[in-house]
């Protein structure tokens, strides 16, 4: 689907107009207002929601079906004068082209409009597409293509013809949050009185993201959630972990025999929720595990690694990161899990983290990420990194890959083909595969606290039931997508 929005510059431009105008001239497009609801629009904004208005947009645009979308921009008038801000986040959030639609006699003046509102977007992978107005000399002044009048367009066809693979973070969310909700999965939540968590369990809940299992004392989790002043839906589950300990230390110490686990033994390492939880998914009587808020990654995965093991085929446990940059959704891997992985296991991080931004919608172009591009540099470090690539492409010649890349040339066109000319990777890349446990968990926190970048996830790959590890300094919002995530791997796998 090509997504086009229309953008007024100047309080006289009809972007209602010109949207129709275009979507006249494509096959099978229509248009689509964002301010059908104003009135809800302003709410959600005034609380500090935006992105919720912008996941809504996107996911009523998607229900249309249709194959091209014209988005009428919002104009800069008295009633929208704020909203009207929010047309850089509707480009970014739909990958939409830009057309500016300007209104006026003089065409100096015209473009000198179309060059401010330019400069809204600078710094974001944004296509300016042309120009609608009724001076010929317009668009030549901007060095935009000269799209003609609203009454006699020329040139939109080309419009139709591109399309971009980018996913933004609002159609991220909207897919993730959607797909969590048809899966219906039963998720543990081991830090059950947890204030964050508690807040979290309810929201997916309140949303119909997954059914939340809260493992703590009933009355503990009622103090909590009094104290948030929250009302806990009834349909949130909590169980008392002492209630059931017990049925599980018989199928513990099956699944521990070879170690040689006594009954007592296991009794004692059930006390520990994470533990408990885990032993519920092994017995299937949950779809996955969300813990991490207060326990450590050590403390999450180590049980998984007992009881659950690794999926067939896979000989390690790695991570990802989905992070959510302006205008589009990429996957950073291992940040969490494998401080030094071999060539080996870099390969094969690589293709599990491939393997996920699929399944996530995201087409994977994968960087291995070094402090060298090609043979710019040498060596232990960047030989490793070469390996791993050439490892890669001979059990995965599907897919797009290759390295070493610096994070520039993986990311940046123009220093693409100055850097890796040839690469089919260079300046476009998807996945992220960092050398190192140090360089990936750096280079994650550093983009998402400096930049304000959401990052969901850690996401745990190679283990054959979802289990899924939380920062510690995890927001209620992290929580809530991470299990969103899990739900959408329980269906997976």
């Amino acid at each position: 689907m090509s997504k086009i929005l229309i953008v007024p510059v100047g309080k006289n431009s009809d972007a209602a107009a010109v949207a129709r105008a275009v979507a006249e001239k494509l096959p099978e497009a229509a248009v689509f207002n964002p301010l059908q609801d104003a009135g809800r629009a302003n709410r959600l904004l005034a609380m500090g929601k935006s992105d919720d208005w912008l996941d809504e947009l996107v996911g009523e645009a998607s229900r249309l079906g249709k194959r091209h979308l014209v988005i009428q921009g919002i104009a800069p008038d008295a009633d929208n004068l704020l909203l009207s801000g929010k047309n850089v986040d509707l480009a970014t959030s739909f990958n939409a082209q830009v057309v500016f639609a300007v209104s006026g006699s003089d065409a100096e003046d015209e473009a000198l409009r179309v060059a401010a509102a330019k400069q809204l977007f600078n710094g974001l992978n944004v296509r300016f597409a042309g120009v609608v107005s009724d001076n010929r000399q317009t668009a030549a002044l901007c060095k935009l293509p000269d799209l003609g009048s609203a009454a006699q367009l020329q040139g939109v066809d080309a419009l139709a013809q591109v399309e971009s693979d980018r996913v933004s973070p609002a159609q991220f969310r909207f897919n993730m949050i959607e797909a969590a909700g048809k899966a219906n999965k039963r998720i543990v939540l081991p830090e059950g009185a947890e204030p964050r968590t508690v807040r979290a369990a309810a929201i997916c809940h309140e949303k119909g993201i997954a059914r939340c299992v809260l493992l703590a004392p009933h009355a503990e989790v009622h103090a909590v959630a009094h104290e948030l002043g929250i009302t806990l839906p009834e349909s949130l589950e909590i169980i008392d972990p002492q209630s059931i300990v017990e049925q599980y230390v018989a199928p513990m110490c099956e699944l521990r025999k070879s170690k040689g686990l006594t009954e007592e033994q296991a009794r004692e390492q059930l006390q520990d929720t994470v533990v408990l939880g885990t032993m519920m998914m092994a017995q299937n009587h949950v779809d996955g595990l969300v813990s991490g808020a207060v326990h450590t990654t050590a403390n999450t995965i180590r049980p998984a690694l007992q009881l659950i093991k690794t999926a067939p085929g896979e000989s390690i446990v790695s991570s990802v990161f989905f992070m959510l940059l302006p205008g589009q959704t990429v996957v950073y891997g291992d940040c969490a899990v494998n401080p030094n992985p071999t060539a080996e296991q870099l390969a094969e991080i690589a293709i599990q983290s491939a393997a996920s931004a699929k399944a996530f919608g995201i087409e994977p172009r994968v960087a291995m990420i070094s402090y060298s591009t090609m043979d710019s540099g040498s060596g232990p470090d960047v030989d490793t990194v070469a390996e791993a690539t050439r490892l890669v492409k001979e059990k995965r010649p599907d897919l797009a890959v290759d390295g070493p890349l610096q994070y520039d040339a993986a990311v940046v066109e123009s220093v693409a083909k100055s850097k890796a000319p040839n690469s089919p990777v260079a300046g476009k890349a998807t996945v992220f595969v960092f050398p190192d446990l140090n360089t990936g968990n750096c280079t994650y926190k550093a983009v998402q606290r400096n930049a304000n970048v959401l990052s969901v996830g850690p996401m745990l790959q190679g283990l054959r039931k979802p289990v899924n590890d939380l920062s510690r300094g995890a927001l209620v919002e992290d929580i809530v997508y991470t299990i969103a995530l899990t739900a959408i791997q329980a269906t997976q796998m």
